[in-house]
């Protein structure tokens, strides 16, 4: 190993260290568990959860919107490093699009947050608020640099840049280790050929029925004489959409989070969930229900 692999592998090692340290402070349940409810109850309307969530973008939009106030502060210090007295008001107005940028990103990641739990809800806390305090760095270094203390807001930008990369850092984290916000039937394999699950019998007007097919989990659901499939599996945190009930806008709800999905085709009628659920073909031959993936 050479002595970066081994810098490298420490840094690792102290990094995951931290963040479990984090994931086990329940102490830190006192703070979040209260703003996340303030959260969820501002964000509650279904408009705001759907353009917060990315309901109508088809995937969440947190991720899609930090990307602008990161790659702005980071062009800034580029400015600052490279470009002298040159760079010195473009930097400055980088620097002030990023702390605009960070607030609708704020108000996503936010929102997505409030509908966490346990040791998601601390590390995202953590997360958040690193953020909160690199995005106050990035408006102390705007004012130093429009009182023309280029070097200030040149040291201010770097700290605060530092310190949002390991909030980013924590975020990749929640996503890629604890799957926070993934697709929950990404990895699924529905059958293509027709599957018996269920008597026709069985079912009863708006009642979910959860069944097997081949593997994966389906919900039946008989509304308005018609029968509807859908995976059981909420794609938005796995919540069991056959604990669920049936609106009267013909959506399946979730027990978890309150997302729905319209059960004639799956579509992601409310956040928090931003995919839509995969559905499944029916028939009915014989007093029996049968079903297969839907092309």
């Amino acid at each position: 190993m050479t002595d970066l692999e081994a810098s490298m592998s420490k840094l690792k090692s102290a990094a995951e260290c931290a963040i479990t340290a984090v994931e086990k402070e329940e102490r830190l349940d006192e703070i979040s568990e209260p703003v996340a409810a303030a959260v969820k109850k501002a964000t509650g309307r279904r408009g705001v959860k759907n353009l917060l969530s990315g309901t109508w973008l088809g995937h969440a939009l947190h991720p899609v919107l930090t990307d602008v106030p990161i790659g702005s502060w980071l062009a800034a210090s580029v400015l600052d490093l490279t470009a002298g007295d040159a760079g010195a008001d473009a930097a400055r107005r980088l620097t002030g699009f990023g702390v605009l940028a960070a607030v609708p990103a704020a108000a996503s990641g936010a929102s997505d947050w409030s509908d966490s739990y346990g040791a998601e809800q601390r590390a995202g806390l953590v997360h958040g608020l690193a953020n909160s305090v690199g995005t106050t760095l990035q408006m102390a270094s705007w004012f130093a640099r429009r009182r023309g203390a280029r070097g200030a807001g040149t040291v201010l930008s770097l700290a605060g840049l530092g310190i949002t990369l390991a909030a980013a850092y924590l975020g990749g984290h929640l996503s890629f280790v604890r799957g926070t916000g993934v697709n929950r039937t990404a990895f699924d394999e529905p059958a293509d050929s027709w599957v018996d699950v269920a008597a026709e019998t069985e079912l009863s007007s708006d009642k979910p029925v959860r069944v097997d097919a081949d593997g994966v989990a389906v919900v039946l659901v008989k509304h308005e004489d018609t029968i509807r499939a859908l995976s059981a599996t909420c794609t938005h945190a796995g919540g069991p959409l056959d604990e669920g009930h049936i609106d009267d806008a013909g959506c399946i709800v979730c027990p978890w989070h309150g997302s729905r999905f319209r059960l004639r085709d799956g579509a992601a009628m409310r956040g928090p969930a931003s995919v839509d659920e995969p559905r499944w073909d029916v028939r009915v031959a014989d007093g029996r229900v049968s079903v297969r993936a839907a092309d």
